[in-house]
Protein backbone atom coordinates (compact mmCIF):
# COMPACT_ATOMS: atom_id res chain seq x y z
CA UNK A 1 0.00 0.00 0.00
CA UNK A 2 0.95 3.22 -0.65
CA UNK A 3 0.16 6.96 -0.97
CA UNK A 4 -3.61 7.63 -0.78
CA UNK A 5 -4.59 3.47 -0.72
CA UNK A 6 -3.31 3.64 2.88
CA UNK A 7 -6.63 2.91 4.60
CA UNK A 8 -5.13 4.24 8.38
CA UNK A 9 -6.44 7.59 9.97
CA UNK A 10 -3.11 7.43 12.02
CA UNK A 11 0.32 6.01 11.19
CA UNK A 12 3.64 5.77 12.77
CA UNK A 13 6.09 7.50 10.33
CA UNK A 14 9.78 6.64 9.51
CA UNK A 15 11.77 8.87 7.80
CA UNK A 16 13.98 7.87 4.72
CA UNK A 17 17.39 8.24 6.27
CA UNK A 18 15.37 5.67 9.21
CA UNK A 19 14.70 8.06 11.91
CA UNK A 20 11.34 7.97 13.73
CA UNK A 21 9.48 11.17 13.06
CA UNK A 22 6.38 9.56 15.27
CA UNK A 23 2.96 9.31 15.03
CA UNK A 24 0.25 11.52 12.85
CA UNK A 25 -2.37 11.85 10.96
CA UNK A 26 -2.30 10.39 7.13
CA UNK A 27 -2.88 13.64 5.45
CA UNK A 28 0.16 15.08 7.77
CA UNK A 29 2.15 12.58 6.44
CA UNK A 30 1.36 12.35 2.61
CA UNK A 31 2.34 16.01 3.10
CA UNK A 32 5.69 15.54 4.41
CA UNK A 33 6.32 12.53 1.58
CA UNK A 34 5.51 15.01 -1.23
CA UNK A 35 7.42 17.73 -0.07
CA UNK A 36 10.50 15.47 -0.37
CA UNK A 37 9.44 14.12 -3.86
CA UNK A 38 8.84 10.65 -2.09
CA UNK A 39 6.05 8.24 -1.40
CA UNK A 40 4.23 6.93 2.00
CA UNK A 41 4.72 3.21 2.15
CA UNK A 42 2.51 1.41 4.40
CA UNK A 43 5.54 -1.45 5.54
CA UNK A 44 3.75 -2.81 8.54
CA UNK A 45 0.04 -2.94 8.10
CA UNK A 46 -1.07 -5.12 10.75
CA UNK A 47 0.76 -2.60 13.58
CA UNK A 48 -1.56 -0.49 15.94
CA UNK A 49 -0.89 2.08 14.42
CA UNK A 50 0.23 1.14 10.97
CA UNK A 51 4.46 1.93 10.03
CA UNK A 52 4.90 3.59 7.41
CA UNK A 53 7.92 4.64 5.40
CA UNK A 54 9.05 7.54 3.34
CA UNK A 55 11.08 6.29 0.51
CA UNK A 56 11.10 6.00 -3.34
CA UNK A 57 8.92 3.07 -4.15
CA UNK A 58 10.44 2.76 -7.85
CA UNK A 59 13.70 2.00 -6.39
CA UNK A 60 12.36 0.03 -3.36
CA UNK A 61 10.97 -1.95 -6.19
CA UNK A 62 14.18 -2.37 -7.92
CA UNK A 63 16.54 -3.13 -5.19
CA UNK A 64 13.75 -6.15 -4.24
CA UNK A 65 13.95 -7.55 -7.23
CA UNK A 66 17.57 -7.56 -7.33
CA UNK A 67 17.68 -9.34 -3.95
CA UNK A 68 14.94 -11.68 -5.20
CA UNK A 69 16.57 -12.62 -8.18
CA UNK A 70 20.34 -12.99 -6.36
CA UNK A 71 18.31 -15.81 -4.20
CA UNK A 72 17.03 -17.79 -7.10
CA UNK A 73 20.53 -17.97 -8.59
CA UNK A 74 21.94 -19.11 -5.01
CA UNK A 75 19.14 -21.82 -5.27
CA UNK A 76 20.33 -24.60 -6.43
CA UNK A 77 17.53 -27.49 -7.80
CA UNK A 78 18.04 -30.84 -7.22
CA UNK A 79 17.25 -33.07 -10.12
CA UNK A 80 16.37 -36.82 -10.37
CA UNK A 81 18.44 -38.57 -12.92
CA UNK A 82 18.07 -42.44 -13.28
CA UNK A 83 20.26 -45.43 -13.98
CA UNK A 84 18.72 -48.05 -15.88
CA UNK A 85 19.86 -52.03 -16.22
CA UNK A 86 18.55 -55.20 -16.78
CA UNK A 87 18.90 -57.78 -14.05
CA UNK A 88 21.37 -59.76 -16.34
CA UNK A 89 23.72 -57.07 -16.73
CA UNK A 90 27.76 -57.85 -17.00
CA UNK A 91 30.23 -56.50 -14.64
CA UNK A 92 31.69 -54.18 -16.75
CA UNK A 93 28.62 -52.55 -17.45
CA UNK A 94 27.27 -52.58 -14.38
CA UNK A 95 31.06 -50.52 -13.20
CA UNK A 96 29.68 -47.96 -15.85
CA UNK A 97 26.70 -47.30 -14.03
CA UNK A 98 28.47 -46.91 -10.80
CA UNK A 99 30.53 -44.21 -12.79
CA UNK A 100 27.55 -42.24 -13.72
CA UNK A 101 25.98 -42.54 -10.64
CA UNK A 102 28.90 -41.38 -8.62
CA UNK A 103 29.16 -37.93 -11.53
CA UNK A 104 25.68 -37.40 -11.06
CA UNK A 105 26.23 -37.79 -7.35
CA UNK A 106 28.79 -34.97 -6.97
CA UNK A 107 27.01 -32.45 -8.95
CA UNK A 108 24.29 -32.78 -5.78
CA UNK A 109 21.68 -34.99 -8.36
CA UNK A 110 19.37 -37.64 -6.62
CA UNK A 111 19.74 -40.68 -8.55
CA UNK A 112 16.67 -43.26 -9.30
CA UNK A 113 17.84 -46.51 -9.82
CA UNK A 114 15.31 -48.76 -12.04
CA UNK A 115 15.63 -52.59 -13.02
CA UNK A 116 13.47 -53.45 -15.85
CA UNK A 117 12.56 -56.47 -16.01
CA UNK A 118 11.33 -58.08 -19.44
CA UNK A 119 9.65 -61.55 -19.92
CA UNK A 120 10.17 -64.30 -17.18
CA UNK A 121 12.66 -62.54 -15.52
CA UNK A 122 10.15 -61.21 -13.44
CA UNK A 123 10.17 -64.26 -11.13
CA UNK A 124 13.46 -63.32 -10.12
CA UNK A 125 13.64 -59.83 -8.19
CA UNK A 126 16.26 -61.12 -6.61
CA UNK A 127 18.53 -60.90 -9.31
CA UNK A 128 17.18 -56.89 -9.33
CA UNK A 129 17.50 -56.22 -5.39
CA UNK A 130 21.03 -57.32 -5.58
CA UNK A 131 22.28 -55.16 -8.02
CA UNK A 132 20.39 -52.17 -6.65
CA UNK A 133 21.81 -53.08 -3.18
CA UNK A 134 25.25 -53.14 -4.97
CA UNK A 135 25.55 -50.15 -6.80
CA UNK A 136 24.10 -48.94 -3.19
CA UNK A 137 27.27 -49.95 -1.98
CA UNK A 138 29.84 -49.08 -4.48
CA UNK A 139 28.07 -45.22 -3.80
CA UNK A 140 27.77 -45.68 -0.28
CA UNK A 141 30.80 -43.14 0.84
CA UNK A 142 29.18 -40.43 -1.51
CA UNK A 143 24.80 -41.25 -1.19
CA UNK A 144 22.31 -42.54 0.77
CA UNK A 145 19.44 -44.85 0.32
CA UNK A 146 16.17 -42.39 0.69
CA UNK A 147 13.88 -45.29 -0.49
CA UNK A 148 15.04 -48.77 -0.41
CA UNK A 149 14.54 -51.27 -3.90
CA UNK A 150 10.73 -51.99 -4.65
CA UNK A 151 8.91 -53.43 -7.33
CA UNK A 152 6.44 -51.31 -9.24
CA UNK A 153 4.89 -53.24 -12.18
CA UNK A 154 8.06 -54.47 -13.93
CA UNK A 155 10.55 -52.45 -12.93
CA UNK A 156 12.37 -52.73 -9.40
CA UNK A 157 13.14 -48.56 -8.27
CA UNK A 158 15.68 -47.33 -5.67
CA UNK A 159 16.33 -43.16 -5.14
CA UNK A 160 19.62 -42.37 -3.31
CA UNK A 161 20.58 -39.02 -2.80
CA UNK A 162 23.83 -37.49 -2.13
CA UNK A 163 25.60 -36.88 1.26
Amino acid sequence: MINNRIRAKDVRVIDSNGEQLGIMSLEEALKIARSKNLDLVNVAPQAKPPVCRIMDFGKYKYEQSKKDKEARKKQRSITLKEIKMRPNIEDHDFMVKVKNGQRFLEKGDKIKVTVVFRGREITHPELGKRHCLNLAKELEDISVIEKAPRIEGRNMVMILSPK
